[in-house]
């Protein structure tokens, strides 16, 4: 007989704070010259982080771990509503703050934070409020299912790709795919987003250079090592002279100048480097145990709409770190894309701890 849970997942609590607590010790070590460099202080990076990332993320966990994730469910819409007016907000003189050609911060006084790390969060809660309103049965009508999903997705996927944020716009999108099968879709219909999407995707590679180049280097890897090939290029020289040991915590020579955004999205570099292909396999491992104990999770929520939230959740986690993972392998063309819980970035761990405590509190009232 099942009975309702009492208490938070302790054992995805322990991932969760496991991956973070290890993103803090890498930061540590790969930026220690990047922020002497940049900022003259050593500790710059790690001190921002712990002040304005982790601590903030670890309290913003705790108090929605214990919010009653229904909540959101009534929340749901003006939350989308806000993160929409957020990302329009970047495009806005003196409010957007445009960074090497990109507008995807917001500076509003002392408060400087990224409206797509908070868009991955609205869309999933909009969705799963929006496909449990519907029904299975009208998620399944192109009419009154595929249609005004597409719709609802090309409106958020239209002021992230004109940032461009052509990272996260993949893995909006295939968060969004994800819950709107699971939520019982038509599956002649993702096949039909699916086609529609790489057609999509072809045309916006072939309009923009910078992602073309991107490609090239992913077919060939040498394509212009000291240019549009320089980042993967060092990226694979750091994995490769890690071994299988590493060459131990804080010996990273790829960190010294040489790797781009070292505590960023190449961070996975490091740990591959300083860990070796041990380090890097556990770091893969703790992302499987995460997926597996959330699938759980979900399968076993109260309604409908624990279910698909928590997939979702789920899905915006394992689906950054394998788009994060494999473009620092050369599996998937680069992309800059935070890997989750250990990339550099108080916005990203800020939003995602909010993730992880709905999540934690789907946990909590689900049924063993």
């Amino acid at each position: 007989m099942k009975k309702e849970k009492k208490q938070i997942d302790k054992t995805l609590l322990t991932i969760i704070l496991t991956l973070s607590v290890f993103g803090l010790i890498m930061i540590s070590s790969a930026s220690v010259l990047y922020s002497q460099t940049r900022f003259n202080d050593p500790n710059y990076f790690l001190s921002h982080q712990f002040l304005y990332g982790f601590l903030p993320g670890i309290l913003v966990l705790y108090i929605f771990s214990r919010i009653d994730y229904h909540f959101w469910k009534k929340f749901a819409v003006p939350f989308f509503i806000i993160s929409i007016i957020a990302l329009i907000l970047v495009f806005i003189p003196g409010i957007g703050k445009n960074i090497y050609g990109a507008s995807r911060w917001i500076n509003l006084g002392p408060i400087s934070f990224q409206p797509s790390e908070m868009s991955k969060l609205a869309i999933i809660l909009y969705l799963g409020a929006w496909l449990t309103g519907r029904g299975r049965e009208r998620v399944k009508d192109i009419y009154e299912g595929m249609i005004p999903f597409l719709g609802i997705l090309a409106v958020m996927s239209f002021l992230i790709i004109k940032q461009p944020d052509t990272g996260t716009l993949m893995v909006v999108i295939l968060i969004s795919i994800i819950m709107f099968f699971i939520s019982g879709a038509n599956l002649s219909h993702i096949w039909g987003i699916f086609i529609g999407g790489g057609v999509i995707l072809a045309g916006l590679i072939a309009m923009a250079p910078y992602r073309l180049n991107r490609v090239l280097v992913f077919l060939n890897p040498s394509h212009d090592p000291q240019g549009v090939g320089y980042q993967i290029t060092q990226a694979l020289l750091a994995v490769g002279s890690g071994g299988v040991l590493g060459v131990g915590l804080g010996h990273s020579r790829q960190k010294f100048n040489y790797l781009p955004e070292p505590v960023g999205d190449s961070i996975f570099a490091i740990v591959g480097e300083e860990l070796g292909m041990l380090g890097a396999v556990i770091v893969v491992m703790f992302f499987i145990f995460f997926a597996l104990r959330g699938m759980k999770i979900a399968k076993n929520a109260p309604d409908d709409f624990g279910k698909i939230v928590a997939m979702g959740i789920v899905s915006w986690v394992i689906l950054q770190a394998f788009v994060n993972i494999s473009a620092i392998l050369a599996i998937i063309p680069l992309t800059g894309i935070p890997l989750p819980f250990i990339s550099y970035g108080g916005t990203s761990f800020v939003f995602l701890m909010v993730g992880m405590g709905i999540l934690l509190n789907i946990s909590k009232q689900s049924k063993i």
